[in-house]
């Protein structure tokens, strides 16, 4: 007996390991299926946005053409238009919110962004077979990205939104615009926020860990920095440079996300510079949190422009979605979606996953759970290629 002893327990051992609860970590990262949503949305899909738009519970893709903004009804992806012909072009960035209070979502919309600049919230028609509502609340030229935050603490939250390049004084105005009680006729209030700050390709907002107040931040020729509210006014206060340049084309960074690492420590996303070859992450120092470590994960893109962070693997900690437009160099040679999967809690060991290689040129990405099924899946709207891609999560094997 004693010879077959050892086989015996690893046998045991084996049989025990089945019955014991499955680890809370994924067990791999997941394969995803390639649907194309929409093979020519347009001559440039600028942006893509998820939203419950026929309130059945279900998030539908929303998307932003040069002279459309369209939606794409789940689960099977009929198309429909919900204005078109009726801004200036190009449309540039959209944001959902129920602006109205009625319960339905809106959505508020850039436009004519090199041109003039118009701000403007849509509301739905009677049908949904109609087209929209434009409702023009203001203009802000180059008006380039937007987003919905409770910057100034109110009961709602306001549209924050960021020009690329400055029109008036020493930079672009970063300007919330408070909803008023009667949005279709009343003056939408603004505050400025910031107006120091040069080529802001793109904005964030967060919550910091054991704060009631949203905080911005913004991505620069300057490079990274916090915008926030402060009880005599507004405080900025840069995190880095970004990337180190000779010309404002080359310096700062272009695209920007956050999230916490499940120490709690802060993980900033970028791409860098504007329309950047580098994708980096910027770690939060334990000591003093207005200080963080740059890292490169990745040198080799053209044209970065699409930037999202989300837990696609459900190991609890978000992963980093990305995508350039452009044919670019060594790995990422083909424009296409990657996504970079943190190896520990730590967040300094990455690995890349390619998604989609050659498929779409991206210029826009956004990440949810498109299927009902829990795992987030991913959403490429494309420059070049005029086309939105779904990436449905199947899990791992």
């Amino acid at each position: 007996m004693q010879p077959n002893a050892p086989a015996t327990i690893v046998r045991i051992l084996g049989f025990l390991m089945l019955l014991a609860p499955a680890p809370a970590m994924a067990e791999g990262f997941p394969k995803f299926r390639h649907q194309t949503i929409d093979p020519n949305c347009g001559d440039v899909c600028y942006a893509v946005s998820l939203a419950d738009v026929d309130g059945d519970g279900r998030k539908d893709i929303v998307a932003a053409t040069e002279s459309r903004v369209l939606w794409y009804q789940a689960p099977d992806w009929k198309k429909r238009v919900i204005i078109e012909n009726q801004t200036e072009r190009d449309n540039v960035c959209i944001a959902p919110l129920d602006i109205d209070g009625d319960g339905k979502i809106d959505f508020a919309l850039g436009a004519g962004w090199t041109k003039v600049g118009t701000i403007q919230w849509l509301s739905r028609n009677e049908s949904l077979d109609d087209k929209w509502n434009v409702h023009l609340i203001g203009e802000e030229r180059w008006l380039h990205r937007m987003r919905f935050a409770n910057v100034l603490g109110n009961k709602r939250p306001q549209l924050v939104i960021s020009p690329l390049n400055k029109t008036v004084g020493a930079g672009v105005r970063l300007t919330a615009l408070q909803i008023p009680a009667h949005p279709k006729t009343d003056r939408w209030p603004r505050t400025v926020l910031d107006a120091s700050l040069n080529r802001m390709h793109n904005h964030w907002h967060f919550k910091p860990k054991g704060s009631s107040s949203i905080k911005t931040l913004t991505a620069s020729q300057e490079g990274i920095h916090l915008i926030s509210k402060t009880d005599t006014g507004w405080q900025k206060t840069r995190y880095s440079a970004g990337m180190p340049g000779k010309t404002a084309s080359q310096m700062g960074a272009g695209e920007i996300k956050s999230t916490r690492l499940p120490s709690g420590r802060m993980l900033i996303a970028t791409i860098e510079p504007m329309h950047g070859t580098s994708l980096v992450v910027y770690l939060q120092s334990k000591k003093d949190p207005a200080k963080f470590e740059r890292r490169v994960l990745d040198d080799s893109f053209r044209r970065g422009h699409a930037l999202w962070l989300a837990d696609v693997d459900g190991d609890n900690m978000d992963e980093i979605i990305v995508g350039h437009s452009d044919t670019g160099a060594g790995e990422n040679r083909k424009r296409g979606v990657y996504v970079f999967d943190a190896q520990d809690a730590t967040g300094t060991k990455w690995v890349k996953h390619v998604i989609d290689e050659g498929g779409v040129a991206v210029e826009d990405a956004v990440a949810g759970d498109l299927t009902g099924d829990g795992r987030i899946d991913i959403v490429a709207g494309g420059r070049y290629t005029h086309n939105i891609k779904l990436y449905v999560n199947l899990g791992s094997e």
